[in-house]
């Protein structure tokens, strides 16, 4: 089990919590709801990887099976308590890395509240405090202007550009990566967010 996990973290009606079975029926609304929103930012399988999960079902206990093996945190992104989007820890890694990567979505008709920027400020400080991590790591494609933001507006530090770093919507596509430090951020990310938007 990774340290630091489970957990659920609040900040007013944005909030993150471990990602459940329960969830099956809103997971699955929502994405095909949000199917055109997503569809260009998605990640793929490429040729050879293997079939894709065919069911909530199969991906859940995939993700659950990794998160008590302490390799990811699956988490579902709520507002009011309502799940609206999901944040997932990936790369969890020890060792003298102590690092882990970002990979989150939220409802078209929940963007633009802030909710992205908060969650993933709430467990940015969760991995840089009490789990642990030394880093944290968003890669983003160029064309997402909206993922952009959410970065920018939390003052992770552009690190370069990662050719065909990703399998997105049946392609090798190229991202940009970001990062925070520990170093980065003594105040805390959600401290520093809450600062900006004042």
């Amino acid at each position: 089990m990774a340290r630091g996990w489970p957990v659920t973290l609040r900040d007013g009606q944005i909030g993150v919590r471990p990602l459940a079975r329960r969830d099956a029926t809103t997971w699955s609304r929502l994405r095909a709801d949000n199917l055109e929103w997503l569809a260009p930012w998605e990640a793929t399988l490429p040729p050879g990887a293997g079939p894709p999960p065919i069911s909530y079902t199969t991906m859940i206990s995939g993700l659950r099976r990794r998160a008590r093996e302490g390799s990811v945190m699956p988490f579902a992104v709520t507002w009011d308590g309502q799940m609206v989007g999901q944040l997932t820890v990936n790369a969890i890694t020890g060792g003298s890395a102590q690092s882990s990567s970002i990979g989150y979505w939220v409802a078209r008709s929940y963007a633009g509240r802030g909710i992205t920027p908060t969650a993933v400020a709430l467990v940015t400080d969760h991995l840089l405090g009490p789990a642990g991590l030394h880093r944290v790591e968003i890669a983003i494609r160029p064309e997402n202007a909206a993922s952009l933001r959410v970065v920018e507006k939390l003052g992770f530090q552009r690190i370069g550009i990662a050719p065909r770093y990703l399998h997105i919507a049946g392609d090798w596509q190229d991202h940009v990566l970001f990062q925070l430090t520990s170093e980065d951020v003594p105040e805390g990310v959600l401290r520093r967010w809450h600062q900006r938007r004042v």
